[in-house]
């Protein structure tokens, strides 16, 4: 006999379950047990993304401002935009926060600063932080915004991949909600993460139904991407469709209806981007090379009483900070227009392939040690530095050192026009030109030693990447001939040996024939035969789209061969349409990218080098011409008339100092030129970013060191020689 106590509380409960359902109980908020989405956020959400948060939340609670209600609604939707854990009045206050911190703490260290170095306030240099603290309060507010927009270009990279990955598990399951989870398994941050936060808004019953959720997503791309909105709401039709056939159908026209659409956006993209390339080109390269050829002669006719080397600070501050900003900030916004397309992978980010990041010295036959190359640019960064700051550091220890170079000088430390020089400390400097020399070791260390760690870093990296997407290429043609053969009733263990037998010589034959060895001699089944972490088939080609590949052909097996048949044949028209598109894509951007990689690796490190040839040139003659008139002065006995010459022009910019800040904008405008490059060319494509990136930096620092090095060698030869005839003449 049952116990009539635990009948009653039996009764109690299911009593009470009925009231709280039918609203007559209050209802406990729900408890969410799974974390899946909240570890996802930790391990791929960018750092800098989580110390912005930090910043913005602590701000808030030091100043407790209130941002203005008609920009807090339009702040909000970037934060939500890029998943940001704070409040329109935390990025407010940081705004404020930061900008006050950059002009008091800017201002007072750089005047105190002015006075130890220099021995002279530079007010200058305390305008300078004001304004910028000042600049800073908008551009602080409009970060979520920034960040908002670089979230959605690295998105819309992969549109074209994500209604792939979900049409293809579409076809062989009508189960949106699977679909999203299988899409979001094989694409990358970020939009795999919207894709996850689409299930976690479900889970959490933020919203009732996975359609509502994703209704919620779509309404923020609905001004962005048209294209992806309409194909996303194909794809939820495709659900309702009785008719198998029609149901395909839609599917279909949704791929369609993405690919056209990008291929329409980018056309339109290309035809606007000539204006603001030209802007970029006459902002970035013509006009500060322009400015390097008069900036000298300027310099010395309105040096007047002020140092050189307060000269150099403020040239610096225009070259170094103002322009590569300016630059910097045009780019980006030219970047941040490109429409949704398509973009590489990083897969060196991918389980295993680490290693490749680095580089493996061997230590013998069996034994070897992977190194990182920081190590490797850090020391050849310092050594080069160390050299090319050796004539200031041979002067504050020895300010009487001099070498002499034939008819030149290494060190020649002069003393200003005017000026009464009873110590070696107060001459200025260097002048001479070993020195000059020297100091493009110093733009060489830099240039080389950055660029040598993002080419190591992805050397390896994107040799693994260029083999598969070699296998990506003729893979449409391998799903093709798998399909037919599945479709013949052939089980899929025999159908992977037929194709790499047939394809024997590709690489898609490489990739089936090691399925094939570990089923017939591993004993593996179909799924771990591919998928194994170890000696898996996909170890040796990480992609993303050969993955899903096989990921349907794993799952669709089950339900038959011909399914799968089915399933394979169609995925191999996708992937033949997608990459068509691709090309058609670069072929539009053909003319702008040629035109950019010829201002990074010739024009803009030739043109600067020469200039700087001509500028050590104009200083030698202005340096040696003001020499010989002081002495022509204190020969002739009459100091005023010349004294009155004298005060005319200054002694001109030592070189030395002039072609480092020359030189790090050229490295500086090398990396944006080619950050904008890659980012027109390939989207959000790491990578290849930093693969570029290697290659540029090394190769444009190099060709303007050496022109630099020979030019201004040849013009200081030529300028002694003719002050050397003119003056012996007079």
């Amino acid at each position: 006999m049952p116990n009539p106590d635990d009948y009653q509380q039996l009764l109690q409960k299911y009593k009470a379950k009925i009231k709280e359902e039918f609203g007559e109980a209050p209802q406990a908020d729900p408890k969410v047990t799974s974390t899946e989405y909240l570890e996802f956020k930790k391990e791929l959400y960018p750092a800098r993304y989580t110390w912005y948060e930090n910043a913005c939340n602590t701000s808030e609670k030091i100043l407790r401002l209130k941002a203005d209600p008609k920009k807090a609604v339009i702040l909000q939707k970037s934060i939500d935009t890029c998943h940001l854990n704070c409040t329109p009045s935390g990025v407010v206050s940081l705004a404020i926060l930061a900008a006050l911190g950059t002009a008091v703490i800017g201002g007072l260290s750089s005047f105190a600063l002015s006075l130890l170095l220099a021995g002279q306030p530079m007010f200058f240099l305390v305008i300078f932080f004001v304004v910028s603290g000042l600049i800073m309060v908008p551009v602080l507010q409009k970060t979520p915004q920034f960040m908002a927009t670089t979230w959605r270009m690295k998105a819309s990279s992969q549109m074209v991949q994500s209604i792939f990955y979900l049409v293809t598990y579409m076809r062989h399951t009508s189960n949106l909600e699977r679909a999203i989870e299988f899409a979001a398994d094989h694409l990358d941050p970020p939009l795999s993460l919207d894709f996850r936060k689409i299930l976690w808004d479900v889970e959490t019953q933020q919203y009732s139904t996975i359609r509502d959720s994703a209704e919620a997503y779509l309404e923020t791309w609905k001004e962005w991407d048209k294209g992806f909105v309409e194909a996303f709401h194909l794809i939820e039709s495709s659900l309702y469709e009785g008719a198998e056939d029609r149901r395909l159908s839609l599917l279909d026209k949704s791929l369609d209806v993405i690919l056209n659409g990008t291929y329409e956006n980018m056309l339109h993209y290309a035809h606007n981007l000539k204006s603001p390339m030209t802007m970029l080109h006459m902002l970035g390269i013509i006009l500060p090379i322009l400015g390097l050829v008069i900036l000298p002669l300027v310099v010395s006719f309105l040096s007047g009483d002020s140092s050189p080397f307060v000269t150099i600070i403020y040239i610096s501050l225009l070259y170094n900070v103002t322009l590569p900003v300016a630059v910097y900030y045009l780019g980006w916004t030219i970047l941040s227009q490109r429409p949704s397309g398509y973009g590489g992978t990083d897969i060196g980010e991918l389980p295993g392939m680490q290693k490749f990041k680095n580089v493996t010295i061997p230590l013998s036959t069996k034994m070897s040690i992977s190194v990182n190359p920081l190590y490797f640019s850090l020391m050849i960064g310092f050594v080069a530095i160390v050299i090319g700051l050796s004539p200031l550091i041979l002067h504050s220890f020895n300010p009487a050192f001099e070498v002499p170079l034939g008819e030149f000088k290494l060190m020649d430390y002069i003393c200003p026009p005017q000026q009464v020089c009873d110590k070696e400390s107060l001459k200025v400097g260097p002048y001479g030109l070993g020195a000059s020399i020297l100091s493009i070791v110093v733009i060489a260390g830099l240039g080389c030693s950055l660029g040598l760690y993002y080419k190591l870093r992805a050397k390896n990296v994107i040799k693994i990447r260029e083999k598969t997407k070699q296998l990506e290429d003729e893979f449409s043609s391998a799903l093709f001939q798998l399909g037919n053969r599945l479709g013949d009733g052939i089980p899929a263990e025999i159908a992977l040996a037929k194709v790499a037998k047939t394809m024997q010589g590709t690489t898609s034959g490489e990739f089936f024939n090691l399925a094939e060895k570990n089923i017939t001699k591993l004993g593996m089944g179909l799924e771990q035969a591919i998928f194994d972490p170890q000696v898996g088939a996909l170890s040796s080609f990480p992609s993303k789209v050969i993955a899903s590949s096989m990921k349907v052909l794993v799952e669709s097996i089950k339900k038959g061969p011909r399914i799968a048949a089915q399933a394979l044949l169609s995925m191999s028209q996708y992937i033949k349409e997608i990459h068509r598109v691709e090309e058609r894509l670069k072929d539009l951007m053909s003319d702008v990218i040629s035109s950019m990689k010829a201002q990074i690796k010739f024009l803009t490190p030739a043109i600067a080098g020469i200039v700087i040839g001509i500028t050590s040139m104009i200083t030698t003659i202005l340096t040696k011409l003001n020499s010989q008139l002081t002495q022509f002065s204190q020969n002739a006995g009459d100091t005023t008339s010349f004294s009155e010459m004298l005060t005319i022009f200054g002694i001109g910019l030592p070189t030395y100092h002039f072609q480092i800040v020359v030189g790090i904008y050229i490295v500086q405008i090398t990396y944006i030129l080619t950050f904008l490059a890659s980012g027109i060319e390939n989207g959000a494509d790491t990578l290849a970013e930093r693969y570029e990136q290697g290659k540029n930096l090394i190769s444009s620092t190099l060709l303007y060191c050496i022109l630099a090095a020979v030019v201004m060698f040849l013009f200081n030869l030529f300028a002694g020689q003719i002050l050397k005839g003119t003056l012996s003449g007079g």
